[in-house]
């Protein structure tokens, strides 16, 4: 009797989209349970909220965790639809079930919209004459045209630009499969699909032009969350501390959210895997190449992060020495130490491993060690970054302030906002199939089973 991925391996077209749609559409007790679950955690985040707001957004201190959640958002899950991005470039095979699965990580970006907004009213405009990107002097006729809260449009521009182009990619990526939705469903299921499915029957026109929309639409998102990175990363993290002058942070910054991007991936996929009924889609395959871009990547952190070191170390000049021991060797020291193991050392001796790389929980506990580091990582730029704001129109600092331990409603909003990015995009999932129908069903087209000797193989074609 045939092992269930013998089975896989075998399944027609019509039994692949009919298997998936089934998976798509049994709402199970275990979701039921997480979306409650969920929910509740969202609620105790909106009450920690309240508690902020109730310090007021003057003490621009207080509001330096809130900061470092949004940029842990950023660079985890706005950058997960990179995954898809990125693998469907090589035009392989072993991504085509977590493409979509990275991709659903867009809506997530209407969540971190809101969680921007505070921000906007937190960061101090330039009429005191700090320190900014932006040219702006209120002494010189010259540059006095220039907004007083240029920060606060273009962050927000860029933000919903790549929001928009997120939610753009995840829709015409899924539309073959709501098209699917719409013509196996009745009632108001049909005339939602109906709805986003836009005209959507299969053509070869249509598919051309899904397939070149895709590439653009990956390639805008890429630069816009390039885009993204350098604004936030200059705007609300180095602009803020007098003498911290670096080229090299925001790519740094970028090129983190790559990592981080990956490993969330992989959390996803292991949670379908194990929960979610798709173990015949999500195989060792998908976790072993997963697991080799992890590792790429955290190779390529070192790299970036000592380019970036270099900059402020080797200048030593007292304005950068103090930059260093703000953001790494004074008071936070132990959390800079802490993320370094946890986003370098540790993936690197233990990806580099063939065993630890092939495997399935491997990968996956080590994307989890990777975004504690990211998080650790952000806390130990944003919060002290935040901390020092009340000097930003200075040339140097003039006192480095101790570490700030987060309080409760620090505690309550972290909570609510991972919880409330889980709830989005589980409600996401019930959308969108979390595994691409279209795409499981393209690639049948590029296998064939061969008689090898005494035993059978499968033969793989290269599309293109």
């Amino acid at each position: 009797m045939p092992d269930d991925h013998s089975h896989n391996l075998v399944q027609t077209p019509t039994e692949v989209s009919q298997d998936l749609q089934n998976k798509h559409r049994n709402i199970g007790r275990k979701f039921r349970v997480a979306t409650l679950i969920f929910s509740f955690l969202l609620l105790l985040g909106i009450v920690g909220f309240v508690l902020r707001l109730m310090d007021g957004v003057n003490n621009t201190a207080i509001w330096g965790y809130h900061a470092a959640l949004f940029a842990f958002i950023l660079t985890t899950a706005q950058a997960a639809p990179m995954v898809a991005i990125a693998t469907r470039l090589v035009k392989g095979h072993w991504n085509r079930p977590i493409t979509r699965a990275s991709e659903l990580f867009s809506v997530v970006g209407l969540f971190n919209l809101i969680l921007f907004i505070p921000l906007l009213w937190v960061l101090p405009s330039l009429e005191d004459g700090r320190r900014t990107l932006w040219f702006f002097d209120a002494t010189d006729p010259k540059y006095s045209q220039v907004p007083i809260y240029s920060p606060h449009i273009w962050s927000t521009l860029a933000l919903v630009g790549l929001v928009l182009c997120g939610l753009a990619l995840l829709w015409m990526s899924a539309l073959p499969d709501l098209a699917t939705l719409r013509d196996s469903s009745t009632g108001k299921r049909h005339r939602f699909y109906s709805l986003l499915a836009r005209g959507w029957y299969g053509t070869s026109r249509q598919w051309y032009m899904q397939r070149h929309r895709l590439g653009i639409l990956g390639a805008l998102y890429f630069m816009m969350l390039v885009t993204v990175h350098f604004l936030i990363s200059v705007d609300f993290a180095m602009a803020l501390v007098p003498g911290w002058i670096d080229a090299l942070f925001p790519i740094t910054h970028a090129h983190n959210s790559l990592q981080a991007g990956v490993a969330t991936v992989l959390i996803a996929m292991f949670i379908l895997h194990r929960f979610g009924g798709y173990k015949n889609q999500l195989e060792l395959d998908q976790f072993w190449g997963a697991g080799k871009l992890l590792f790429a990547l955290s190779l390529l952190w070192i790299w970036f992060w000592f380019s970036s070191f270099n900059v402020l170390w080797y200048g030593a000049k007292p304005s950068e020495r103090s930059v260093l021991e703000l953001i790494m060797v004074g008071p936070y020291q132990v959390v800079f130490i802490t993320a370094f193991i946890l986003v370098f050392i540790t993936p690197f001796f233990a990806l580099i491993w063939n065993p630890v790389r092939r495997s399935i929980w491997g990968p996956t506990i080590i994307a989890g060690i990777v975004l504690i580091g990211t998080m650790l990582d952000k806390i130990r730029i944003y919060v002290p970054a935040f901390s020092v704001a009340d000097q930003s129109s200075q040339h140097e600092l003039h006192h480095i302030p101790a570490a700030i331990a987060p309080g409760l409603p620090d505690i309550l909003i972290w909570i609510g906002a991972i919880s409330g990015s889980v709830l989005i995009y589980l409600i996401a999932s019930r959308i969108f199939p979390p595994i691409s129908i279209w795409e499981q069903k393209e690639v049948l087209l590029y296998k064939i089973h061969k008689r090898f000797h005494r035993t059978e193989v499968m033969v793989l074609g290269k599309p293109e």
